[in-house]
């Protein structure tokens, strides 16, 4: 190899910087498209939320002229579907169980901080429900 094959300072400087900024351009580029994605994906989580919110309300409000085999049968969506969105809208009811006097006058029993749910395991949100109309 002769000496005159190896880079100037310069010309490395230069490959470098080249290098560089193909990088920066391609991380820049990356940055921009996941940022787009992901806010593009809230919009469209919060369209989602407010559909099964209706879908919830109408479901409910058809209850009285039919049931959900019924809906089912003319909609095509499984049943199982329906009643999930149905009880996706519907609030959690926590079971209180009735205080003893040994609970009660225990003073080692204080209440926590965190929410937790009958089962003594932290409580979920609900899953957003996606339709299968297979």
């Amino acid at each position: 190899m002769a000496t005159t094959d190896i880079a100037t300072a310069q010309e490395i400087r230069r490959r470098v910087e080249e290098a560089d900024t193909a990088r920066r351009e391609r991380r820049a580029a990356a940055a921009q498209q996941v940022g787009e994605l992901a806010r593009q994906r809230a919009i469209h989580a919060g369209k989602v939320e407010e559909f099964d919110r209706q879908l919830a309300e109408v479901i409910a409000g058809s209850r009285d002229v039919m049931d959900i085999d019924e809906l089912s049968r003319f909609t095509s969506i499984r049943p199982a579907v329906l009643t999930g969105w149905l009880n996706a809208s519907k609030p959690a009811r926590a079971k209180k169980k009735p205080l003893t006097a040994s609970r009660h006058d225990d003073p080692s029993r204080e209440l926590s901080a965190g929410s937790t749910t009958t089962n003594g395991q932290a409580g979920q949100p609900p899953q957003l429900v996606t339709a299968d109309v297979t």
